[in-house]
């Protein structure tokens, strides 16, 4: 979601600032702009819309300072208006801020008894107007933060700035991700490595509660009981943290093209030479395991969907599956033998988190699957498994998708063995056939410009129906999603024998129906329920292997022949035409493909 960046150093800190906005456009946005402190005074630009109406102003009214904070908003409280955009500043105080206040009604009406009166709509402008009653009253800033940090109730990343403190930036965070980034006689705050990554690559994540007063110089942080402690300044990998299109008019379109190789990459750092399943640290041992509970939201959740059949139909373990939203409110008893697994590319997602706190102390392991391993869902877990997809720009998520089902069916696959449940041959058979998978997918790839046709018609829709059996069933859900988030068309998924219990009612000649169904053995039972649609004037695109299409006869709209695959590995191949067919709709329909509307990247606040 909102980004955030710091900046105390020997250099103009504008240019810095924007930079590093431009870095975290991809976190989704409405509104940005920088606050400096020049000469001892406080001073600030904002604009709506895209970074290049901020870089405008700054033209126009050029900001001097060599210490300043930066955001983009993505719009909770308040419209997305230039009085709502951060940062806001109230008296002597500037903040930016990621997350919710949930109490600022309540600090809003004490302020307003105190005489002072907002001129925002926002939950943000309250932290600056309390910092700013309690500086009034004679406190330092250090004190004024210490003050203000307990009252606040809810999640937040944030960072204060003071009038004729030139030196000086407070840092705090509690259930939003913030980092520092450490340099010579010049120091930096960010809300991810992405944005402090052309910076420095020494950075400390401040962990729950913790808030940090930063000069050029020297960083002190102190936990939520105001104790002095040290967190382990860590050297990240700036060639993860890398924004670059590579040519692709799209990062979207990069990434679904990155598929083979970070596939590759998971592959080799999975499985050792002999093609033996190895986990990172002390793996885990399945044997205590009765039961696990898999936790996620939006395309994470279909590859938690898409894992349960794996973990039930290889290693005979029985999973639940929850959408981390309503599990962590349900509150539901976890039985003894249960691992609770979290699944979520950022590692910070806000209701995944929490779910995963809601289960630690009562689960008897915590794993999760992430692409940031020094996120908090991975520092707060048992065992954190790396997905290896490196920076996914793209809102709509194609390569960590891919990256989540391939270290899934490799985690069901160790359940699976150390529980005796498949043999030695059938295991070899398929890690194998996972080693030639990025091969595979490559082919698929090279058959990209006929997707893109068949995208043409697509955009011209204004519903599509997917459908799936068994395995295929949580890619129609995940082909669903991706075509409703970047092209805005309304989409629906069933698992294809659900057809006949309502939603046979929207067929007709005007709404397209995706059917993937790969010639396994349900392929049958789909073919039917094709014939159903095709019966009623249905207009069928048919993604399948070459003996599926040839078998499906006539009648069908059009189709898509991709290899054949073990079904077993089929959902992680059978999301790169799911993917294509979305982005090249969206990109006949002139929607902003990597940055749609209304959606963020990392949603780091319920």
């Amino acid at each position: 979601m909102c980004g955030i960046i710091g900046y105390l150093g020997k250099h103009e800190a504008a240019p810095f600032l924007v930079e590093a906005l431009k870095r975290l456009e991809y976190r989704g946005y409405d509104s940005a702009g920088i606050a400096t402190v020049n000469a001892g005074k406080l001073e600030r630009r904002r604009a709506v819309g895209k970074l290049v109406n901020l870089s405008d102003a700054l033209v126009h009214a050029p900001l001097a300072g060599k210490s300043g904070i930066g955001h983009t908003r993505w719009a909770t409280h308040g419209s997305p208006t230039e009085v709502n955009a951060h940062p806001h500043r109230h008296g002597q105080v500037a903040v930016v801020h990621n997350g919710i206040i949930e109490n600022f009604r309540e600090l809003r009406a004490e302020l307003a008894e105190a005489g002072l009166v907002p001129e925002t709509e926002t939950d943000t402008e309250t932290v600056a107007m309390l910092t700013a009653q309690y500086l009034s009253q004679g406190l330092s800033p250090r004190e004024a933060v210490a003050r203000t940090l307990p009252r606040l109730e809810g999640a937040f990343a944030l960072l204060f700035l003071f009038d004729g403190e030139e030196d000086l930036m407070i840092a705090a965070r509690k259930g939003s991700p913030l980092a520092v980034g450490h340099g010579t006689g010049e120091n930096f705050v960010g809300s991810d490595a992405i944005a402090l990554a052309p910076l420095t690559d020494r950075l400390t994540y401040l962990e729950e509660g913790d808030w940090a007063v930063i000069t050029r110089d020297h960083v002190e942080i102190r936990d939520a009981a105001g104790t002095l402690v040290n967190r382990p300044v860590k050297q990240v990998q700036l060639d993860n943290a890398r924004v670059d299109k590579a040519g692709y008019k799209h990062f979207m379109a990069k990434e679904i093209a990155e598929q083979p190789q970070v596939l590759g990459d998971a592959l080799n750092f999975y499985l050792d030479a002999e093609g033996k399943i190895a986990l990172p640290g002390a793996g885990i041992d399945f044997a205590g395991i009765e039961r696990l509970t898999l936790v996620a939201c939006g395309t994470a959740y279909y590859a938690c969907l898409t894992a349960k059949y794996w973990f039930e139909q290889l290693a005979r373990i029985p999973v639940e599956v929850d959408v981390a939203s309503e599990f962590r409110y349900r509150e539901p008893p976890i039985t003894q033998g249960t691992a609770a697994l979290f699944v979520s590319q950022s590692g910070e997602t806000a209701d995944t988190l929490a779910a995963l706190r809601y289960c630690a102390g009562k689960a008897e392991r915590i794993l999760s699957v992430v692409n940031v391993a020094e996120s908090s869902i991975a520092r707060e877990s048992d065992l954190a498994l790396p997905i290896l997809a490196g920076t996914e720009i793209g809102v709509a998520s194609t390569k960590a998708f891919s990256c989540q089902l391939t270290v899934l069916l490799l985690l069901a696959l160790e359940a699976a063995r150390q529980k005796g449940q498949i043999g030695a041959e059938r295991l070899a058979e398929l890690t194998t056939a996972l080693r030639g998978l990025p091969a595979v997918i490559s082919r698929a790839l090279d058959d990209g410009a006929h997707a893109e046709a068949i995208s043409q018609q697509l955009a011209e829709t204004t519903d599509v129906l997917f459908l799936g059996r068994g395995l295929m069933y949580p890619l129609a859900l995940e082909g669903a999603l991706k075509m409703k988030e970047i092209s805005y068309i309304h989409a629906e998924a069933y698992a294809s024998g659900e057809l006949k219990h309502g939603p046979i009612a929207l067929i007709d000649k005007h709404v397209p129906v995706v059917v993937m169904a790969p010639r396994d053995g349900l392929f049958d039972k789909t073919v039917s329920n094709m014939q159903e649609v095709l019966a009623r004037g249905g207009k069928v695109l048919l993604i399948s292997d070459k003996a599926g299409i040839e078998a499906a006869q006539d009648g069908i709209w059009q189709s898509i022949e991709l290899p054949q695959v073990d079904p077993v590995l089929a959902p992680i191949l059978y999301a790169v035409p799911a993917q294509l067919i979305a982005y090249h709709t969206a990109v006949a329909k002139g929607t902003d493909v990597d940055q749609p509307r209304n959606l963020a990247k990392s949603v780091t606040v319920e």
